[in-house]
């Protein structure tokens, strides 16, 4: 079976794996912690990817992708954050899939999106995803909401516990600083 539990009813709290990772260095701990969550992580890949071999191959490369993000990130809720990391992920693969296709019909911040086509447009979109993820989670959260699931205000507040206006804030915020990490890059 391509889950197996590593260590059953782990008494460590994931903070204190978070904190033993972050200490240590160990895989051991992020892999009791990753352990945990994992079949959760898979759903979510395979909702987003649809394919059961590309979803499993997305839940490895994500967990490889923990071993250096968490040791920069501080975490205060881990499953709540793994939810993003990995859907993040799933919408990263999408997006880089229908380039791959020809396929440009998401058009995330239209007016960052430059205008012209070939090496330029690649770079672009590659210099916006690297500042979406630059971004504070909430900010970065409610920018994939609006922009890439095109959620509404109210149900970007629904579903994040964000208060309205909050979530207003977090979107032009967001949309600011990518605006502000693209021009830098540019420049």
């Amino acid at each position: 079976m391509f889950f197996k539990r590593l260590i059953k009813n782990d008494p460590q709290t994931d903070a204190d794996l978070l904190r033993a990772y972050a200490r240590t260095g160990k895989l051991s701990y992020l892999g009791v912690l990753y352990d945990r969550y994992m079949h959760l992580v898979y759903g979510v890949c395979l909702k987003y990817l649809q394919e059961k071999e590309a979803s499993k191959d997305a839940v490895m490369q994500i967990f490889e992708k923990l071993i250096e993000s968490l040791k920069v990130e501080k975490v205060n809720n881990f499953k709540s954050w793994l939810y993003v990391v990995a859907k993040n992920h799933c919408l990263m693969e999408l997006r880089a899939k229908k380039r791959a296709n020809g396929h440009e019909d998401i058009h995330l911040l239209p007016d960052l999106a430059a205008p012209d086509t070939g090496t330029a447009q690649e770079e672009r979109w590659q210099l916006l995803e690297h500042g979406l993820q630059s971004l504070p989670l909430e900010q970065q959260r409610c920018i994939q909401l609006f922009y890439l699931e095109q959620k509404t205000y109210q149900d970007i507040a629904d579903l994040t516990g964000f208060e309205l206006k909050k979530v207003k804030s977090y979107i032009q915020n967001g949309k600011r600083n990518l605006k502000i990490f693209i021009n830098k890059r540019e420049e």
